[in-house]
């Protein structure tokens, strides 16, 4: 053995078989343990336990660098389905960190990262049908400072992509637009994730046919320092945003979600700023698109920067299609007086700009009467006091109210039903409405 290279040799038990795999790789040998060169310069043995998960072939990026970069283990099961391996990350694995996670994964690999705090963990991920996720207790990833290419903590450049049960925190950048995660093409699912104290919590670009959907998150947390907008979720001219069962609290300046998607869905999420908030507008769509809003709760604060809830064209078109779908959301406006459930600017979008406003629960002072094309339907009007829990961010009618199970059916459009088919639930994440089951105004059935 060279003394002027490190190397990681494997000690393996059993006989290769003879044929060869599907794969042209030989079966994987069972893995007793591996011989090291100490920083003595002895040869010590690290022993694997006897549970050990097999290893894969060694590739020339885990043998760079004179380090030895440790096993890449792989889950069979995995392998068959997306033809990739599963690379562990924590603490006291082989692989420890996240970079070296990324220098290791191929695509169609599974990132699994075991509970923990990962600091400065900046990545910029390539690799096509790649999954990460977060196992057990959510990781933390704290930026201290660290980010990719002056944009986020990790930049996603890559198609079907999923990140899961992760958690991005404190990322700032030169250009104030510093991200958890910076999604520029391709299609990225994230779910049950989690972002707080960035200056961005998710950024993309506008690469016309990329797809983002957000499932079961948080966002939150805004960092207050003057002069910068932040805004929680900013997505850009891609084709598809979906958001769904999610959470997005606690803004400064900048907006709660701001999509300028061909197409957003907007689905069962609680988007109220809370106590402490200063957001502006909690949802806006500054170059319209079609917009499906189903199903939220949409709430200011007292400290909020804007007096208007939604914002609905407020930059002109972009796309040919535009129309904004309102149906059983709980829009709450009783902190400021003179704001708006809803600040259209039709004046500034195509003539004939459709807007369909069924069925929401409208909590304030406010009248709601969109001036534009459309249907306006059993629309509520309430106070405050006529809900139960709104202190716990409830924001539902009593068992008693007489608005209980006397909205009528919303009806289709574009052959998709504007009928809620699920609630927010408190966390995090949705829960199925029973089929036939009458409908209540709002968002809380």
């Amino acid at each position: 053995m060279s003394c002027g290279r490190l190397f990681t040799t494997v000690l393996t038990l059993g006989l290769a078989a003879s044929a060869m795999a599907a794969d042209n790789l030989p079966p994987t040998p069972t893995e007793l343990g591996s011989i090291r060169r100490n920083e003595q310069g002895r040869l010590e043995v690290i022993p694997t336990p006897a549970a050990a998960q097999t290893a894969s072939p060694p590739t020339p990026d885990s043998l760079g660098g004179g380090r030895a970069l440790g096993k890449v283990r792989e889950d069979k099961a995995a392998s068959a389905a997306t033809g990739g391996r599963k690379i562990v990350v924590g603490p006291l694995e082989r692989v420890r960190s996240i970079q070296e996670a990324a220098r290791l994964a191929r695509d169609g690999d599974t990132i699994e990262i075991l509970p923990g705090e990962y600091r400065q963990q900046a990545v910029v991920w390539t690799q096509g049908r790649l999954t990460i996720k977060g196992i057990g207790k959510r990781p933390l990833l704290l930026a201290d400072g660290a980010n990719a290419e002056g944009k986020a903590l990790w930049v996603v450049r890559n198609s079907e992509m999923l990140i899961e049960n992760i958690e991005f925190r404190g990322v700032r950048v030169p250009d104030g637009n510093g991200a958890g995660i910076r999604f520029e093409s391709g299609h990225l699912k994230v779910v049950r994730c989690a972002f707080f104290d960035n200056e961005m919590g998710i950024l993309t670009g506008g690469v016309a046919d990329s797809v983002l959907d957000i499932e079961d998150s948080e966002f939150g947390e805004a960092p207050q320092h003057a002069g910068l907008l932040h805004h929680l979720l900013y997505v850009g001219t891609i084709a598809r945003l979906s958001v769904r069962g999610s959470r997005f609290q606690q803004g400064f300046r900048g907006h709660l979600i701001k999509s300028r998607a061909r197409e957003s869905s907007i689905l069962y999420n609680m988007i109220v700023d809370g106590v402490g908030g200063s957001a502006s507008y909690e949802l806006e769509f500054p170059n319209g698109g079609l917009a499906w809003v189903i199903g939220n709760v949409i709430g200011q604060s007292a400290t909020t920067d804007n007096p208007d809830l939604i914002s609905y064209g407020a930059e002109g078109p972009r796309w040919p299609d535009n129309a904004l779908y309102l149906a059983h959301n709980t829009l709450v406006l009783d902190e400021r007086p003179g704001g708006r459930f809803l600040h259209l600017w039709s004046d500034r979008m195509p003539p004939g700009t459709e807007v369909w406003a069924i069925n929401n629960l409208l909590v304030g002072r406010d009248a709601f009467a969109p001036k534009a094309p459309g249907r306006h339907d059993g629309n509520q009007l309430v106070d405050r006091a006529a809900l139960i829990d709104a202190a716990a961010l409830a924001f539902a009618l009593p068992g008693n109210s007489p608005l209980r199970g006397k909205a009528r059916p919303p009806g289709f459009v574009r052959q998709q039903s504007l009928a809620p088919s699920a609630e927010f639930r408190l966390p995090i994440g949705t829960r199925s409405l029973p089929a036939g089951k009458p409908l209540s105004a709002g968002a809380l059935q």
